[in-house]
């Protein structure tokens, strides 16, 4: 009765009268809000205002939930940010618009939804070149740009580099596409390396003297991967005696595994999530003192990139469902080296409004096109804001192939649009634990309606991403698949009824991380029998069996997915490519061709087909393969490491060692490369030489059994078997059953020294 009634008043509010008289309140509201400020002397008092040319600090904290910080009433200790929030505004009602960590970001950074930007989940997405960004805004008012990132969903390889000067996200790359490798790194190296930055740059504090922009990679201001260099001293506009400066920093602590370091870990034992937003918040504290004692004041913006459901509905993680646990986000706006002002809570904002709020703030005009409004004056956190905000979550849809998901918060009601339709009274059920959706059809078809006015595209078409992307996107518990879209989706496609599935996947690359692979594999047997379409499992399935040195069945477990019509372009080239392995080289060979020039070109394939070329003899078509592979990624490693390889089967010592240094500036920490050059020195008579490349190849990565057989092999050759044995145990320990005969001579070799 209670909904009912609720629902009748609702109604009646939606009338012509109701508009007219709303008009009037807001009115009412707004010369209110006037007079006190008139009055009072608010303009002064107000913690934000605009200062032409200040700096401009935006801070994103991956995987945040609001009520993490201790200002939101949460569990983690937060001196930092509650201090930074009781100096500026704090939004207690501020939402994101995509629950993955590429998409928010191109979203913060653009202003725009996910449908205009078109980034849509991790993998398979760049933000166009030529975009309109905070960055390349900011960078044409004079600004000098910089950012700097803590894990690989934001490499500059996505383009989110755009507008910046220097783009620092040298995080430690790795060519081991089979390994769960955590290509991310800690909030106080990045924040040290923000603060260098910042200190050494222009309109800084000027601690540290003059120096160069920044030490990372270039950015651009025309596309992904720009190739200038920012000036060690960048001269400034005319009007100013040095540059203001913008500088994003992101950091990705609070993302699972949750692994807080000392004190935190003990302090929060368990609730070790927790701990990893204390240990954030611990690191960002030396940053704000620095711009609260500098000579040009800086506007700070923090915000989180989404949240994380740690259990709620169902859900582990994020990137699945769009509820307030992973979409409600912490948003603090605060000037710091000015005269402190008392700080404000305000109520509703969204991600696309963080760009207009710093372009007003800056005293840059704010383009027209945007959807979002700026946050800086009171009068606007005062008005009553009617526009809905749109959010989705795709990875269902485009890594399942299951229902897309897609929604708007209008005011503080909630409407997600699925098989299943949701719709929930956030102010009388923040958990959204009661599902109005039926209850009153009405405002079912307004919200709906709603939500269709943003017109929203389904996403388009992904690129292929290459073997080091997946892994190291998947090493961050981003499990990518391929999945055609159906013309219609059912209830049995609603990812509330299937996310017992999505986290069946997610337990079973736990379990081949933590080397359990036949209970991986019985996961992925068990998902495949109950969801026959579900891709992700039987490409997984069958790596699990190759990598258990089962390459027949492997190809098996493909086959039973192109039996099952299972519409993934990537099995038909893993297949190719397991055909080859298993010496059938002109199955493969035809499949692996026939996935490399499909509509959208895989990178796994297209490699695969490379060294299938060379395999059988085709030397110059496997040359031609790899350098379109150097044409499509021009910054990966893997085509360099493959022509070195074929130069070295070749006989050509100087191309191949010049290949696998190349590689190496690509790539510093490739183990491939330290591999080849191994080889190469053991080529030219240079044992000694070989050896520290090989040490270095299995450093890099200890699952290069190739490197760690030759190191150990020659080190007992030459007599040395106590600097053999741990690489000589170590193999045999971990190396797969591929290398069954090799093993069987390394235990030889320990039993006979």
């Amino acid at each position: 009765m209670r909904d009912s009634n609720r629902g009748d008043r609702r109604d009646r509010r939606a009338s012509f009268f109701k508009g007219i008289l709303r008009s009037l309140r807001s009115l009412r509201l707004l010369s209110l809000v006037a007079l006190l400020a008139a009055c009072a002397g608010r303009a002064d008092r107000d913690p934000l205002r605009a200062i032409p040319h200040q700096n401009v600090l935006l801070i994103t904290i991956d995987t945040l939930r609001a009520d993490a910080l201790g200002c939101y009433g949460g569990p983690a200790a937060t001196p930092a940010l509650d201090r930074l929030a009781a100096q500026g505004i704090r939004f207690d009602f501020a939402h994101a618009h995509a629950v993955t960590t590429l998409a928010s970001h191109a979203s913060i950074l653009t202003g725009a939804y996910p449908f205009q930007h078109a980034v849509r989940d991790n993998s398979g997405y760049r933000l166009a070149p030529g975009a309109r960004t905070i960055a390349t805004l900011l960078k044409r008012a004079g600004y000098a740009t910089a950012a700097f990132v803590g894990a690989f969903p934001l490499h500059s390889r996505f383009g989110l580099n755009q507008g910046f000067d220097a783009y620092d996200d040298r995080f430690g790359d790795t060519r081991a596409p089979d390994e769960f490798v955590m290509p991310e790194r800690p909030a106080p190296v990045v924040v040290a390396l923000a603060r260098s930055w910042i200190g050494r740059g222009p309109g800084g504090s000027g601690r540290g003297g003059s120096g160069t922009g920044g030490s990372g990679r270039p950015g651009g201001s025309g596309r992904p991967g720009g190739s200038r260099r920012i000036p060690s001293d960048p001269p400034g506009p005319p009007d100013l005696p040095d540059r203001p400066w913008f500088t994003w920093l992101h950091v990705f602590d609070p993302h699972a595994p949750y692994r807080p370091p000392a004190p935190f870990a003990a302090q929060y034992a368990s609730q070790p999530y927790f701990g990893e937003v204390a240990a954030v918040d611990a690191a960002l504290a030396p940053l704000f003192d620095d711009l609260r004692g500098a000579a040009r004041p800086t506007l700070v913006v923090v915000t989180g990139d989404h949240g994380e459901a740690l259990g709620d509905h169902g859900e582990q993680t994020h990137g699945l469902f769009a509820y307030e646990s992973t979409l409600k986000v912490p948003l603090i706006v605060a000037q710091l080296g000015t005269p402190a002002q008392r700080g404000e809570v305000a109520g509703a904002a969204r991600h696309v409004d963080i760009v207009p709020t710093i372009l007003e703030a800056v005293g840059q005009p704010v383009p027209g096109d945007l959807p979002g409004r700026s946050l800086l004056t009171a009068a606007e956190r005062a008005a009553p804001d009617a526009r809905p905000s749109y959010f989705e979550a795709m990875s269902a849809v485009l890594n399942r192939g299951w229902a897309p998901l897609a929604g708007i918060v209008a005011g503080r009601e909630k409407y997600i649009d699925l098989p299943i339709a949701e719709r929930y009274d956030l102010a009388a059920d923040p958990g959204e634990r009661s599902n109005l959706a039926g209850k009153s059809a009405e405002r079912d078809r307004t919200l709906a309606a709603a939500l269709g006015g943003f017109h929203a595209a389904p996403p388009g078409q992904r690129r292929a991403e290459d073997a080091d992307a997946a892994a190291r996107l998947r090493a961050l518990g981003y499990v990518s698949g391929s999945a055609a879209p159906k013309a219609r989706y059912t209830e049995a496609d609603d990812p509330k009824t299937l996310v017992d599935l999505d986290r069946d996947v997610h337990e079973a690359v736990e379990a081949f991380d933590a080397g359990r692979a036949e209970d991986a594999a019985q996961i992925y047997r068990r998902v495949i029998a109950r969801r026959p379409d579900m891709g992700i499992a039987y490409r997984h399935l069958a790596f699990i069996e190759r990598q258990r040195g089962n390459v027949a069945r492997a190809i098996e477990v493909l086959q039973q997915a192109v039996k099952a019509g299972v519409a993934d372009p990537r099995i038909v080239g893993q297949l190719g490519e397991y055909m080859t392995d298993a010496g059938r080289m002109r199955e493969g060979i035809a499949l692996l061709e026939t996935a490399a020039n499909g509509s959208t070109t895989d990178l796994d394939a297209l490699n695969a087909l490379g060294i299938a070329y060379a395999q059988s003899g085709q030397r110059d078509r496997a040359r031609a393969v790899f350098e379109r592979v150097r044409t499509i990624s021009p910054n990966s490693s893997v085509p360099l490491e493959n022509l070195g390889l074929l130069a070295l089967d070749s006989g050509n010592l100087a191309a191949a060692r010049s290949l696998f240094q190349r590689a190496l500036q690509a790539d510093p920490r490739s183990s491939r490369a330290y591999g080849g050059l191994g080889n190469v020195a053991l080529k030219a008579g240079d044992t000694r030489g070989a050896i520290d490349a090989w040490t270095r190849a299995v450093v890099f990565d200890p699952r290069n059994f190739d490197a760690l057989y030759n190191v150990g092999t020659t080190l007992a050759r030459q007599g040395n078997l106590e600097a053999a044995r741990p690489y000589l145990e170590q193999f045999l320990r971990t190396a797969p059953p591929a290398y069954d005969t090799d093993r069987q001579a390394v235990a030889r070799l320990l039993r006979n020294p």
